[in-house]
């Protein structure tokens, strides 16, 4: 059964960093794609970032990029979203997702599994 965990979460000061990890298990994801997502309240669920997992290749959101990192451990089987100078606009639940053969990696709809979410609120 796949399973993805993601953890990190919580209340962080604007300006600050903060790391969130997605724990993958259940299968192999070495030919997987690994995204991140976020929803805030109201809006719908958005791309942040993506890692192909083979060729580590990474995609960002125009809104995200010099400011969101992911990335892959393959020991742990776990991908990782760095963030630094929060803004009090990256509250949201962040989602990790895994999909194969993905094609439009911005598109929620591409991937297969997705985990519980964990909130990040970023107080101003």
């Amino acid at each position: 059964q796949v399973q993805l965990v993601e953890s990190g979460g919580g209340l962080v000061q604007a300006g600050g960093s903060l790391r969130l990890s997605c724990a993958a298990s259940g299968r192999t994801f070495s030919s997987y794609y690994m995204g991140w997502f976020r929803q805030a309240p109201g809006k719908e669920r958005e791309f942040v970032a993506g890692i192909n997992w083979r060729t580590g290749i990474t995609h960002y959101a125009d809104s995200v990029k010099g400011r969101f990192t992911i990335s892959r451990e393959n020991a742990k089987n776990t991908v990782y979203l760095q963030i630094y100078s929060l803004k009090p606009e990256d509250t949201a639940v962040y989602y990790c997702a895994a999909g194969y053969a993905i094609v439009v990696v911005t598109s929620v709809n591409s991937y297969k599994y997705w985990g519980q979410g964990t909130q990040l609120t970023v107080s101003s």
